[in-house]
């Protein structure tokens, strides 16, 4: 049962942080007209695989370069919950359309007949928000099993996010642009609870090794 709370949490949170429903949307602004539906599910599927490997390697690497550089996981904290709460502003007033992503990147995006790596997967997708909370989860994890609740957590949110960009447009229909926004600031709320909680965990650690 312990195992199941977990997955769902860290199901929840990422899923949270991710917005595939948001996401899909930025997906669509980028897609040229003349896109057929073999092309936006070979979009969805690169994007999908690009996001996994990301997520290997923050896994595998993530607090290795930490202690490379001699960060601590609770200044992550701080750090990573910072970076969420404007994330989840963003997405509570309905700007979260541009979140992770640059003015040049859309151009770019724009002109690029393959934007499913980047910028669409890295960094709108996978970007520092998602990063910094994989590393802080992992820095969490005392056992296999909680290991392995975390993993499955993902691949749950891949596949969440490439049925949304395999749907997009479906979705689009169904919800119209105002279901789009009110399914992201529900989810801001959710992300910038997750935030305040980083910041205030990682805050109280820093300051009890301060002062001992």
């Amino acid at each position: 049962m312990e195992f199941f709370n977990l997955l769902l949490q860290h199901t929840v949170t990422l899923i949270s942080i991710v917005d595939p429903i948001g996401v899909s949307a930025i997906m669509l602004s980028l897609l040229p007209e003349t896109a057929t539906k073999e092309d936006v599910n070979k979009i969805a599927f690169k994007s999908t695989i690009t996001i996994i490997i990301a997520f290997v390697f923050v896994l595998l690497l993530g607090n290795l370069l930490l202690e490379v550089f001699g960060i601590e996981l609770d200044s992550i904290k701080v750090m990573g919950g910072l970076v969420l709460l404007i994330m989840a502003i963003k997405m509570v007033n309905g700007t979260a359309q541009e979140k992770n992503q640059t003015k040049d990147e859309r151009e770019e995006a724009k002109t690029n007949e393959d934007f499913s790596v980047i910028p669409l997967a890295i960094p709108i997708t996978f970007g520092p928000g998602v990063f910094a909370t994989i590393v802080i989860l992992k820095g969490h994890t005392q056992s296999f099993m909680e290991l392995l609740s975390l993993v499955l957590a993902f691949l749950i949110v891949a596949l969440s996010v490439y049925l949304s960009f395999r749907n997009s447009i479906h979705i689009k229909k169904l919800l119209g642009i105002t279901g789009q926004k009110i399914i992201s600031r529900l989810m801001g709320l959710i992300v910038g609870a997750i935030a305040i909680q980083f910041i205030l965990f990682g805050t109280a650690a820093l300051l009890k090794d301060y002062w001992n």
